[in-house]
């Protein structure tokens, strides 16, 4: 869970987040590379030896849910080979709209950019997205979603992408920018977006 979350980090880095040693920490990750769920790499840092960095392999995040992400894929290509590229988008469009709806009844009460993103978070989290949020020392938040439980099915199909990334700008407001900084689908280890207040045109 925390290199889903975090990312590779080094044994130490580990041992202080869980509260345990490094080597208790290494010992453990020597177990799992041994049933291929995290591989090691060497970084160098400076002077000295280089660092050895652990992530999760593909069977390890295979590990995480996938919202039955076999049968998902194949019924979307029966669709499509059947009724039609238009049926899809016809699907998405309307998926699109009931989430909207159901994050702005959600959110109707919440005020602030912040706060409507720590919000926007916490609901991700609860569809399995596993997001977190911060602000950035420019003051832009940034929103992660550290998995993506219909993964199988935007990769067979890139309209879910865009209508996740045009919902949440939808529920955050005219006044807001949403940029997307990772993707998944393109070989990230999660999907990132910074989310700022828009630019307000000059006057005239």
């Amino acid at each position: 869970m925390a290199l889903k979350m975090h990312g590779a980090q080094t044994a130490p880095a580990l041992g202080t987040r869980l509260a345990i040693t490094g080597e208790a920490v290494r010992q453990q990750l020597v177990r799992l590379a041994e049933d291929g769920l995290v591989s090691a790499r060497s970084e160098a840092r400076g002077v000295g030896r280089p660092a050895q960095f652990w992530d999760l392999t593909p069977a390890g995040n295979a590990q995480f849910p996938d919202t039955h992400a076999e049968l998902t894929v194949q019924l979307l290509r029966t669709m499509r080979k059947a009724l039609g590229e238009q049926a899809i988008d016809t699907i998405i469009a309307a998926r699109e709209l009931e989430t909207r709806e159901a994050y702005r009844s959600a959110m109707k009460d919440v005020t602030g950019l912040s706060q409507r993103v720590a919000h926007l978070a916490r609901m991700r989290t609860a569809e399995g997205y596993m997001a977190a949020w911060e602000e950035q020392p420019d003051g832009t938040l940034l929103l992660v979603e550290n998995h993506c439980p219909i993964c199988a099915a935007a990769a067979t199909c890139q309209g879910f992408c865009r209508a996740e990334i045009d919902l949440f700008r939808t529920v955050l407001g005219p006044d807001v920018r949403v940029e997307r900084l990772e993707h998944i689908i393109a070989g990230a280890r999660r999907c990132a977006y910074a989310i700022a207040p828009a630019a307000k045109p000059p006057a005239v």
